[in-house]
């Protein structure tokens, strides 16, 4: 059974994890067009950070970055193995579910328009298209998507 957990981004899986996904953003797209946040910066009090475990096999990660006003999904992370199985989902739904209760608006997120998977995903759990937020800007490649929980 996959559980989801309050997770530590140092644990030495959880580091292998976010490795693996800082690679693929690095192949995928310019450093100026890269937001993955460093695994310090996951370590801060306004991150909450997610882990998917089946038994002691970490197959998925996700954070809740609470910003003033909206929550921001960031560091969504399956491992390949375990893609189709849910971890995704799973990590979303309980972000979405930590938002609600520290009483959040709205989630948002950024995401790279080669990550069809990724953006698929947010559709099917209710996420729509929106323009940049934060400090983000357009720059060609970012799809970025919010989903009021009102």
């Amino acid at each position: 059974m996959i559980i989801i957990e309050p997770g530590n981004p140092k644990d030495t899986e959880v580091r292998a994890l976010l490795s693996k996904s800082h690679s693929l953003m690095e192949q995928l797209f310019s450093p100026e067009d890269s937001f993955a946040l460093s695994i310090d910066d996951l370590c801060t009090p306004q991150i909450q950070f997610f882990v998917a475990r089946e038994y002691d096999v970490t197959l998925g990660c996700g954070a809740l970055a609470v910003k003033a006003d909206y929550g921001e999904i960031k560091s969504m992370f399956t491992e390949p193995f375990a893609r189709g199985q849910g971890v995704g989902a799973k990590i979303l739904q309980r972000i979405e579910l930590e938002a609600r209760v520290v009483n959040l608006p709205i989630l948002r997120l950024e995401t790279g328009d080669a990550l069809k998977s990724a953006v698929g995903l947010y559709q099917r759990l209710g996420f729509k298209t929106c323009g940049p937020f934060g400090d983000y800007h357009e720059n060609g490649v970012s799809v970025f998507m919010e989903k009021p929980l009102g």
